[in-house]
């Protein structure tokens, strides 16, 4: 039995509309809770919740710094590959996209590390597109060695893989993996990813059970918003949380809140989410779990990342790139995905500085 087999048991209708119709005396419920259920988190992502915002983004505000205090963790993705074999229609790296590919070799690893040291950043977030030939073990044992030299905590945004390999991984250095259902949703999920590994959603949704058993010390979940409708999604994704921290409670759990945008390949987002919405979101999350490490990532804009973090945010990247090579050969190929926050890392330091934050380079500061 595992997750996937518990989704069987829930019905994603049924989930959308105890969202929807929840009722204001649900939603006031949910905030005199203490330790709040999923039925509790639906009520906080209702229409009827609305109103009252603004006392959960103070209650978000409260529990943020009641866990992490005034500590806002800094990371920086680095792309090594932008090949891949399935066909996201959602996704900039998908394999019907032209462009020229990219894969880093061992000097061009070397280089992108040594740029990244120099912005200051000791977290490093690894990420490839998905092909096992030449972005699998293979080739991360020659890699992950040399960004392990730069970095004192190492994540991977990478296909899933099995349990050995992860196991593998953590011996090279790997300290957490992010990986994303993308949505629970089995026909929007089997819509959106025809071709390719990532086509069979079991093996994809079972990722941060194997992540568990290799003793990962952190699991990074999370869905797209805009490609479902991310009410009764949110709610399964609580559901799996919820799994997880009763199966695997020895690893920390990440959330990221990848908002979709138009894509190559003209994909435009079916339930696109506003930022009223995604602020509503993110506090309700942080309200269900308050030991969660909330991100939020460049394709946010400024304004909208300035407002939310003080809220729930625990870590953040800046000055990213989403291409391979673009820290050290400044190359303009197609990136994964827009990024709307373009401040450089010392403008956001200093601004966040401003606000009262301590900035830490050293994720092991902030766990």
């Amino acid at each position: 039995m595992s997750f996937y087999d518990e989704l069987e048991k829930l019905d994603f209708d049924e989930w959308n509309a105890r969202v929807i119709n929840a009722s204001e005396n649900s939603v006031i419920d949910a905030l005199m809770h203490q330790n709040r259920t999923v039925e509790d988190f639906a009520a906080l992502l209702s229409p009827a919740a609305v109103k009252y915002l603004p006392r959960m983004v103070k209650e978000a505000e409260r529990l943020t710094r009641k866990r992490f205090g005034q500590t806002l963790g800094m990371y920086i993705p680095l792309y090594l590959t932008n090949l891949c074999n399935n066909s996201c229609k959602y996704c900039g790296f998908a394999a019907e996209n032209k462009f020229r590919r990219k894969v880093l070799n061992q000097e061009e690893v070397y280089a992108e590390c040594e740029a990244i040291k120099k912005m200051g950043y000791e977290t490093i977030l690894v990420v490839t597109g998905e092909h096992e030939k030449k972005g699998g073990m293979d080739y991360f044992r020659q890699m992950i060695p040399i960004v392990k030299k730069y970095s004192t905590y190492l994540m991977m945004e990478v296909q899933p893989m099995n349990t050995e390999d992860y196991r593998e991984l953590k011996e090279l250095g790997v300290d957490a993996v992010m990986v994303y259902q993308e949505t629970y949703h089995k026909p929007t999920y089997q819509e959106n990813h025809p071709r390719g590994r990532k086509k069979d959603m079991r093996y994809r949704m079972e990722t941060p059970e194997r992540l568990g058993e290799a003793g990962m010390d952190k699991i990074g979940m999370g869905i797209l918003l805009g490609l479902a409708d991310y009410h009764a999604d949110a709610c399964m994704l609580a559901h799996h949380i919820s799994y997880m921290r009763k199966h695997y409670w020895q690893s920390k759990i990440s959330l990221s809140f990848p908002r979709l945008r138009p894509a190559a390949g003209g994909f435009v987002p079916p339930y696109p989410v506003s930022e009223k919405q995604l602020i509503q979101y993110i506090c309700a999350f942080r309200l269900f779990d308050p030991e969660l490490e909330i991100s939020i990532s460049t394709r946010e804009s400024s304004q909208f990342r300035d407002a939310i973090v003080p809220i729930a945010i625990n870590s953040i990247s800046a000055g990213s790139s989403t291409q391979p090579g673009g820290y050290a050969a400044d190359h303009h190929d197609l990136p994964q995905f827009i990024i709307n926050d373009d401040r450089g890392v010392k403008e956001i330091s200093r601004h966040f500085e401003k606000m009262g934050l301590d900035l830490i380079w050293h994720s092991s500061r902030v766990s």
